[in-house]
């Protein structure tokens, strides 16, 4: 049973928020960074370690593997105990997981290393997300969100070059021990700023143990969050994948120096920032059509890897160009399916939807990453310096199946989903009309008189009561 939500005592959208805001985007971009530090260590970090494609491949699998696998118990915690409590359990695993990496002498010692991060990870994001859907109005939100997910990537940025550089200069103890420690500062300001709600009294589901199963269910068969899965499923790994391992070392085959493909790696993040506040203002204003510009998104994907992967010889520069920009859009793009979160449950299980809707693409990206590892394993035994174009040519291409899986699957629950929406009165019109929260599935049926259409018009600067059973304004 939800919470019972007393009374509004911070402005929404206003000075608090933002604090909140930009303090758990830091740590969120703090867990960007340590989740693609290896993007430019992977060939140095085979050669400490000693170790082949494939057991570099398990350091980011088993990394998304777990983070895949917490997400739906993250957010049945984040429902029951909220942002600010979890998201402190996940900076102090992030911490000492790469503080554990830095100084790791063995393959083991850095896959135990590699999965704490991975936990400490999986909390963060999805935290973040639910303060967002608590502080900011119903406009706002779409917004936020792909503003936290823009400037999150500066965390790829900086385990790009500067990192890179860091490891030449200072050496990989040192680089790793240090962007550890920047989680014990931003533990202290989480603790001092974050607040869950800005209500009175709980902002969370105190559901008991034997409603669990029944409540999972109810989220698991609601065909919005699956076709949120699977937005996420298409249109995420793509990026990740190329950020996270296996984009550099390609680049590098393609003929590119270092520096050339490190800088590759860092107009991919400078081009989802670009992209994600255009994407997330035509899914606040045509949110009927959100999957619609996914699909259109994952097809000029998967077209333009095609003309790479099929290109005699090495792909010019201005088409890998057009390649890493197009490719990086994924990432925005993946953001449609948190918003889709948002039409069709309330907030009270909006930790639950969003966790099972975030396993789709890190189960994409670990699956990608795993499968091009062992073809690269296959066609190159002798290990990462024999690598050539044409192998890296056959082991990108196994993206496409899951390109071709994910559309078909996301079309399907789109169809599901546009039909559970129509069996309640008003919500294809308000759909319809640019409102993504509904009657019957984000809002009550029939909200009281005084609660007008969601507060998202009304002066933020006046508090008001909370819509009951609806937190997120």
């Amino acid at each position: 049973m939800a919470a019972d939500l007393r009374r509004q005592v911070h402005n929404i959208g206003r000075r608090r928020a933002w604090a909140i805001w930009a303090v758990g985007l830091s740590i969120y971009t703090l867990a960007v960074f340590h989740r693609t530090s290896l993007s430019v260590a992977g060939i140095i970090a085979a050669e400490r370690f000693d170790i082949s494609a494939s057991q570099l491949s398990t350091f980011t699998v088993l990394q998304l593997a777990v983070y895949a696998a917490m997400q739906i118990p993250v957010g049945v915690l984040l429902d029951r105990f909220g942002s600010r409590r979890l998201m402190l359990v996940g900076l102090t695993l992030m911490t000492v997981g790469q503080f554990g990496f830095a100084l790791a002498g063995t393959f083991e010692a850095g896959v135990a290393a590699r999965v704490l991060l991975g936990c400490g990870d999986a909390m963060i994001f999805t935290s973040l997300l639910r303060l967002i859907a608590l502080w900011f109005r119903v406009k706002q939100a779409p917004m936020v969100t792909q503003f936290t997910s823009m400037v999150g990537q500066l965390g790829a940025v900086a385990a790009a070059t500067p990192l890179a550089a860091a490891l030449a200069t200072f050496g990989w103890a040192w680089s790793y021990g240090v962007s550890a420690g920047m989680g014990v500062v931003l533990g202290i300001f989480l603790l001092l700023v974050v607040r869950d709600s800005p209500y009175t009294g709980e902002s969370v589901e105190r559901i008991k143990i034997g409603a669990l199963t029944r409540t999972m269910a109810e989220v698991w068969g609601n065909p919005g969050t699956r076709l949120g899965l699977w937005v996420h499923f298409s249109s995420q790994f793509g990026p990740t994948v190329f950020t996270m391992l296996w984009g550099y070392p390609f680049l590098l085959a393609q003929g590119m120096s270092s520096t050339a493909a490190s800088s590759m790696l860092i107009l991919m993040t400078a081009t989802a920032m670009v992209a994600g506040p255009f994407i997330g203002i035509l899914t606040s204003r045509i949110p009927y059509h959100r999957s619609t510009i996914v699909l259109v998104l994952v097809g000029a994907i998967a077209t333009v890897w095609a003309v790479t992967l099929l290109w005699p010889g090495p792909a010019p520069v201005w088409l890998l160009v057009l390649l890493v920009m197009i490719t990086a859009i994924g990432g925005p793009g993946s953001m449609v399916s948190f918003d889709l979160a948002r039409t069709f449950h309330p907030s009270e299980r909006y930790g639950r939807a969003t966790g099972m809707i975030n396993v789709g693409g890190f189960v994409a990206s670990l699956s990608t990453i795993g499968l091009i590892g062992f073809v690269l394993d296959r066609l190159a035994p002798e290990g990462p310096s024999t690598y050539t174009l044409d192998d890296f040519r056959i082991a990108m291409a196994v993206q496409f199946p899951f390109w071709a899986i994910g559309a078909l699957q996301l079309l399907r629950y789109r169809r599901k989903g546009r039909e559970l929406i129509a069996e309640h009165p008003g919500a294809m019109e308000a759909l319809r009309g640019g409102e993504a929260i509904v009657p019957g599935l984000s809002l009550p049926a029939e909200p009281p008189a005084d609660l007008g259409t969601g507060r998202q018009d009304e002066d933020p600067d006046e508090p008001a009561a909370p819509p009951q059973g609806d937190d997120r304004t």
